[in-house]
């Protein structure tokens, strides 16, 4: 797995309990937030709402199906997959009949 720099802003109050934490813990700033991060999406990733809401932004086209997978699992991505399709199709079928 690859990594990408990433710039963003974080409030002070954040930054220096991320090196208090990183000095204690002989560890440096990227990988406690990379660690906390991981946490985060652990915990939010069993959210059923969250996983719904995810499926949405695929339904949508906001997000590619390796993202999805990223979130729900593969199994269930390929089920989400299989039933876009479906839906997609549907659509289509909806505008040439709509075009008669």
């Amino acid at each position: 797995m690859g990594s990408t720099r990433v710039n963003f802003r974080l409030p002070e109050n954040l930054i220096e309990k991320a090196d208090v934490a990183a000095e204690v813990s002989k560890k440096n700033r990227t990988e406690i937030v990379k660690e906390a991060l991981t946490e985060y999406f652990d915990e939010i990733e069993d959210d059923e709402r969250f996983q719904e809401a995810v499926v949405e932004l695929y339904l949508d086209d906001q997000i590619g199906f390796d993202v999805l997978k990223g979130f729900i699992g593969r199994r269930d991505a390929e089920s989400v997959r299989a039933s876009k399709t479906i839906l997609d199709q549907g659509e289509g079928l909806a505008d040439d009949l709509a075009g008669l």
